[in-house]
């Protein structure tokens, strides 16, 4: 399964400045993790970012979104944000953002 490799790129951009950061292939796409913990990731065209519980279900509600899913069972804190919801720079920031805040609030690995 290829990726996005402009959306990868996009977002390498705006995560690279942050200390810890780690890009690793997986799941057939490329993943971000922030102090050995994952924030986001990029599979074909689409964002997958790690909210957390508490912000699971307002960011399903947010248009271009569904739920993570590529077992058969969804992963809750998981979002899957489509190609159009980080079309432009503040929409992949603002996404990028609750992954990093979600990331920064576990324990380091």
């Amino acid at each position: 399964m290829a990726f996005s490799e402009h959306l990868a790129g996009r977002t390498r951009e705006i995560l690279a400045a942050r200390p810890g950061l780690e890009e690793k292939k997986m799941f057939g796409g490329v993943a971000f993790l922030l102090n050995g913990t994952m924030t986001c990731g990029i599979l074909q065209d689409d964002l997958v970012v790690r909210v957390g519980p508490a912000q699971y279900q307002s960011s399903l509600a947010i248009p271009h979104t569904r739920e993570f899913d590529i077992t058969g069972r969804p992963m809750k804190g998981w979002v899957v944000v489509a190609a159009a919801g980080v079309a432009t720079e503040p929409q992949l920031n603002w996404w990028l953002k609750q992954g990093v805040a979600f990331a920064l609030s576990l324990p380091e690995k």
